[in-house]
């Protein structure tokens, strides 16, 4: 989400005119140009020691290979380190299975013809996860603004047509204008799978993204 709604409000209003609300909706369709991806590292052992240093050496080794890749380090993130304990139910009884050791770390690719290379990388090197894999643009805020005029355009197509059928004055300067809060850029494709297994390079397609503005206008009209 990239702008909090926001309100113009005009102050006067002229002898016998009258109001009418209407909503404009504004959509950019664009290509993304970035991906995010979620590469998870589980390890199991009965000693908690040992499955933190098998978490260790493999996410280690996952981090290697996407810098050897081209992946910036800046671009390698911990999002999420988790020590499970895991019980078993034997007879009714609990029994102590291990402890399950998860380290997810969130991954920026610039270049989207990597993503299926990045992700087969990963579980090449020991990730077992692969999950919420997102796409976006570089400069959504642009996006958004392109999208906010549009949406503001509508509105005011939408007030000329109602004026127009009824035979009204219309006054094309909005009394108001309410912003209301946008969604986050729907991706029209996304890929997501909570396990990967590793074989020729993972078709990843991105599709294309759609940036939706909304207001409410308020105009004032007069017949």
């Amino acid at each position: 989400m990239y702008y909090y709604p926001s309100s113009y409000v005009r102050q006067y209003k002229r002898s016998g005119e009258r109001s009418m609300t209407v909503t404009g909706v504004g959509t950019v369709t664009t290509t993304p140009n970035v991906a995010t991806v979620q590469i998870g590292i589980i390890t199991e052992n009965k000693e908690l020691e040992q499955a933190q240093q098998q978490n260790a050496q493999l996410t280690t080794n996952v981090i290697e290979s996407m810098m050897q890749l081209g992946i910036p380090q800046e671009n390698i993130q911990t999002q999420d380190y988790t020590i499970f304990p895991k019980y078993d139910y034997t007879d009714g009884k609990q029994v102590f299975q291990g402890y399950q050791v998860t380290h997810t770390l969130l991954i920026t690719i610039n270049n989207l013809n990597q993503t299926g290379i990045v992700i087969d990388t990963a579980v090449k090197n020991g990730a077992n996860r692969i999950s919420n894999i997102q796409f976006t643009f570089d400069d959504m805020p642009s996006l958004y603004q392109e999208a906010l005029s549009r949406s503001l355009q509508n509105a005011l197509s939408k007030a000329q047509t109602i004026a127009t059928t009824m035979s009204l004055n219309l006054d094309p300067t909005p009394t108001r204008i309410i912003e209301l809060v946008n969604e986050a850029p729907v991706p029209l494709q996304t890929f997501a799978k909570s396990e990967a297994v590793s074989h020729a390079e993972t078709p990843i397609e991105p599709g294309q993204l759609t940036i939706t503005a909304k207001v409410n206008v308020q105009f004032y009209y007069s017949g």
